[in-house]
């Protein structure tokens, strides 16, 4: 069993069907069930989910997919052990903000795998991340 953080890109590709990434989204969720791996993200990504379907209007269809993750997903606070990681994430000035904030959540609680699609995350070393990686390259 690991611990797997997704990225907020993660879950769009899986609950919007994004081609062609949705299969892929599918495929690794459904390995990680039958491996009993937990599934990680921060509250961030319960507000970045919900941008789309609000800006579109469709407040039901952003609750629901609100709703997936927190049923589906361990969603981590942006607390104090996150707030010092984030700190030391920031004084790096490639790292934006809301990317800080998604590693410090990670790296605070010690994940084996960081999985987002973001490029200029890949080649980070942060301490309690043990690999960050694109979907595309999930080593399962």
């Amino acid at each position: 069993m690991s611990r797997i953080f997704w990225d907020t890109n993660i879950y769009i590709y899986l609950l919007e069907g994004v081609a062609p990434f949705f299969e892929q989204a599918n495929n690794l969720r459904s390995r990680m069930i039958e491996r009993q791996d937990e599934l990680l993200t921060s509250t961030l990504t319960l507000g970045e989910i919900q941008v789309g379907p609000r800006r579109t209007g469709n407040a039901t269809w952003a609750d629901q997919c609100r709703d997936a993750i927190l049923q589906t997903s361990t969603v981590l606070p942006f607390d104090t052990k996150a707030a010092d990681v984030y700190a030391k994430l920031r004084t790096n000035p490639s790292i934006k903000a809301p990317d800080a904030i998604q590693l410090s959540c990670a790296a605070s609680v010690g994940v084996e795998l960081f999985i987002t699609n973001d490029k200029a995350l890949h080649n980070l070393s942060i301490a309690g991340i043990h690999f960050i990686t694109a979907l595309d390259r999930i080593p399962f």
